[in-house]
């Protein structure tokens, strides 16, 4: 039996290392392609898909639990990866419909793949085993940042202009991965108890299989509703309007660490041959910094209320440090260039080592906030998680697809600066949340 369920959790992991090396490398590029392949008959965005794809996200979120109590957590995770693969075709014979029709449907998809991984997780874990299983799950996921990145580094490195066979090259890799990533959940197997339920009904008939997923779908409709009155009740509350300032932040700087920063240096002129590259370079860098951030203080710091609001304190700080070298080292007009480089000349002769410094900065920064986010709603919120995450989610991802469609319109120091300004605001309402939960635990 433990033996199956961590099989399970490997081969999860797995599967997601192998689909998310090949989306987050594609998040990365995905508008320096898009520039380097505009012609009259395909003009699109990276930025509006992206976008796109955070704003059905956020919907999405509020019915994936019904789709996944209806068709299962591994029905739903394959289909869901076929929705990815199809996503990362797109960019091997690139169309406009095709980019943005994916975009909607990877929205959907994203929903019910994370959905259905938080179920499937449990299904295969216990209370001694659930951490553990977590932890596995998360180091191979965070590794998805690594490899295609990588490959971005070696195979641009050195070229001016991203080339019809640069790019189908690329996809085409990336394309497999996600394949492979998909076939993945077709070997997960049921959890042993499921198993045994199983077993003592294989005489039943197709009939009462179908009357199954009816009594299904008739449970997972009165528990949306039910869960659906718990949301509107929690976003009501005092609290979750403070903690929605922090959260709202986390989106803004999701975007702009996973989308928007990448193409700033990859449009940066005074880097010259290795800007290509440099973009695979920093989305390595940016998943080194998520890592150690999550190891520290996702562990080192659990479930201490004082060091929770010091690494808040210590994201933000770390952050508002990035965003001014950032500001110091990279040209002003970097997110908005369309056929060449940056003509806007910085305040400082841009740098490699501040640049990737930054990337570096900007995943620790990241790691802190969301850690902490987890931390506070997984004490606040201990008897009703699941409404309290999915409205997590939910304003995250509203706030990443706002930052994606005005990124491609704002010059970066207006994005820098709307950061800065969400970003404290965000700190301070965490800090009250946590000072009224202090003083909530000292009353008698």
């Amino acid at each position: 039996m433990a033996d199956l369920r961590v099989f399970n959790v490997v081969i999860l992991g797995i599967g997601f290392l192998f689909i998310f090396t090949a989306f987050t490398t594609c998040g990365n590029i995905e508008q320096t392609v898009i520039k380097s392949v505009e012609n009259r008959t395909f003009v699109g965005s990276g930025y509006h898909s992206l976008g796109i794809i955070y704003g059905v996200f956020s919907v999405s979120n509020l019915f994936a639990p019904t789709v996944v109590t209806i068709l299962g957590p591994q029905v739903t995770m394959f289909l869901s990866g076929v929705v990815y693969s199809g996503y990362i075709a797109v960019f091997i014979l690139p169309a406009a419909w095709s980019l943005y029709m994916t975009s909607v449907l990877i929205g959907v998809g994203a929903a019910m793949l994370w959905t259905a991984q938080g179920h499937f997780l449990v299904q295969n874990s216990d209370a001694a085993t659930i951490n553990r299983n977590t932890g596995v799950f998360w180091g191979l996921l965070q590794c998805s940042m690594l490899f295609g990145n990588l490959y971005i580094y070696f195979d641009w490195n050195g070229i001016t202009e991203i080339t019809d066979g640069n790019r189908r090259s690329l996809f085409m890799a990336l394309l497999v991965l996600s394949v492979l990533g998909t076939l993945c959940f077709l070997v997960l197997r049921k959890p042993p108890l499921q198993e045994d339920i199983l077993s003592e009904e294989e005489g039943q008939s197709l009939l009462s299989a179908r009357g199954m997923y009816k009594q299904r779908a008739v449970s997972a409709v009165r528990e949306a509703r039910s869960d659906f009155g718990t949301i509107l009740q929690l976003f009501q509350s005092r609290t979750m309007l403070l903690l929605s300032c922090c959260m709202a932040y986390s989106g803004l700087e999701l975007s702009f660490y996973s989308g928007v920063y990448g193409t700033c240096l990859g449009a940066t002129a005074h880097f010259g041959n290795a800007a290509k590259g440099l973009i695979g370079l920093s989305g390595i860098v940016v998943g080194i910094g998520e890592i150690v951030g999550g190891g520290l203080f996702g562990l080192v710091c659990k479930n201490s209320r004082l060091r929770r609001t010091s690494v808040v304190f210590l994201g933000m700080v770390v952050h508002f440090i990035a965003f001014y070298l950032i500001f110091l080292n990279i040209p002003d007009d970097a997110p908005l260039v369309i056929n060449s480089s940056s003509q806007h000349e910085p305040y400082l002769v841009p740098s490699v080592s501040i640049a990737l410094l930054c990337s570096f900065l900007l995943g620790l920064g990241d790691s802190c906030f969301n850690t902490q986010l987890y931390s506070i709603l997984g004490c606040v919120y201990a008897e009703q998680s699941a409404p309290a995450f999915t409205i997590f989610k939910f304003i995250q991802s509203i706030f990443a697809a706002l930052a994606f469609f005005y990124s491609g319109y704002l010059l970066l120091t207006w994005q820098l600066l709307l950061m800065v300004l969400l970003g404290f605001m965000g700190t301070l309402c965490f800090f009250v949340v946590e000072k009224t939960q202090n003083v909530a635990l000292e009353e008698p």
